[in-house]
């Protein structure tokens, strides 16, 4: 047999084998099948992103929610770049939160009309027509109906699920701001007793001269609560972390770094009676900043030597204390060992402090800024010697 002859022969032959009895290329029949479980897998990922972000209770990171969430951040870090001022940054950055909160949602619904188009075209509508009965059904019109067998199911289809997501994100709505307003309330409360941005020195100070330090009890109670709650709502409901406060010199990361930092100081310097409840605070704040960082993959060390360096040195650290014994608060003598017990609390929420501080774009820290005691603001003509500023 000739080339040419072989060659018409295998056209021949798979032209019989690659058509339908109907004439249709059974080629064209498997790319539809394809491309319909495609798109079958794309919406069921769509709806198990929601589910995943939105009913779960539990911190679940979303690809889907997170690729979104990235992209718009990555956004708004161009518009508050680090070489503006913090103020601009601060106003900018209280957008992303919200705006982020109700792209995703028009992000699951793109995906969404994305996929059923696929569908659509999979069973037997071409591509136009597809993607304008994908979108017609996703957003209700009606105005153009699948004239395919199956085409009307995919429609009811599409638009129940569309209309689900719109409604789970306006239901969560209420859910979302109640947790952020129980949030900022303690929030706003620490401003009276630890100045703003929050300083446990200026606390310190402050509850030793007008109540004693026995009265620290009870903010040690209620911020163990409040420590939990936020685990909860800051995990299940990530969007949360990047709500600011409605002050720009307010912010939940540094008012959990100063209750901690307030906490340690009492714990390894101040001569008191010992409060359980203060370490029980503490230990309640690394967990929950823990479990925060790791569902933004921040790095920590889960079990740390208490002799690792953290953000506050030995300087920094004897600043404070000199502050706290001018202002009339009893320390304890060795202070040595009250540098080895302050960092040995220090050590277990250091690294997830600064990493949601940074995430969150956070005022600078109470250990960065001159210290002083709450008689500065309190009393600014004491004696020389208590209301004394240390750089």
């Amino acid at each position: 047999m000739s080339p040419s002859a072989l060659t018409s022969s295998l056209q021949s032959y798979l032209r019989r084998e690659w058509t339908t009895a109907d004439g249709y290329p059974a080629r064209v029949i498997a790319l539809q099948v394809l491309v319909f479980v495609i798109g079958l897998l794309g919406a069921a990922r769509v709806v198990f992103s929601a589910i995943r972000t939105f009913v779960v209770p539990r911190g679940d990171n979303d690809a889907l929610s997170r690729f979104a969430f990235r992209t718009i951040r990555n956004v708004f870090q161009l518009i508050a770049s680090p070489s503006r001022s913090y103020e601009y940054r601060d106003r900018v950055m209280a957008y992303y939160g919200p705006i982020a909160l109700i792209t995703l949602p028009a992000f699951w619904l793109v995906l969404l009309a994305a996929s059923f188009a696929a569908m659509f075209w999979g069973i037997g509508l071409p591509v136009g027509d597809s993607l304008v009965v994908s979108g017609s059904s996703l957003l209700t019109l009606g105005f153009d109906r699948p004239a395919v067998a199956g085409g009307e199911f995919l429609a009811f289809s599409e638009a129940a699920i569309g209309l689900a997501l719109v409604a789970l994100l306006i239901s969560y709505l209420p859910t979302i701001y109640g947790s952020f307003s129980r949030r900022e309330l303690l929030v706003n409360l620490l401003e009276v007793r630890a100045d703003s941005p929050p300083s446990p020195v200026v606390m310190i100070t402050r509850m030793n001269r007008l109540s004693g330090l026995d009265a620290l009890h009870d903010l040690w109670v209620r911020w163990e609560q409040w420590f939990a709650e936020l685990e909860e709502t800051h995990t299940s409901l990530p969007v949360l972390v990047f709500y600011r406060s409605q002050q720009n010199n307010h912010s939940w990361v540094n008012a959990s770094g100063a209750m901690m930092d307030a906490a340690a100081l009492i714990r390894s310097a101040v001569a008191i009676e010992m409060d359980v409840q203060a370490d029980l605070m503490i230990r309640a704040g690394y967990l929950a900043l823990r479990r925060i960082a790791a569902y933004f993959n921040i790095a920590f060390d889960p079990n740390p030597s208490p002799t690792a360096a953290t953000s506050i040195d030995r300087e920094r650290f004897d600043k404070a204390l000199a502050v706290l014994e001018a202002a009339g608060v009893p320390l304890v003598a060795d202070r040595d060992q009250a540098w080895v017990d302050f960092n040995g609390w220090r050590v277990n929420y250091d690294a997830v402090l600064r990493g949601l501080e940074r995430l969150t774009m956070a005022p600078t820290p109470w250990w960065e800024r001159p210290m002083h005691s709450a008689y500065v603001t309190d009393e600014p003509l004491v004696h020389e010697g208590v209301a004394t500023v240390v750089g």
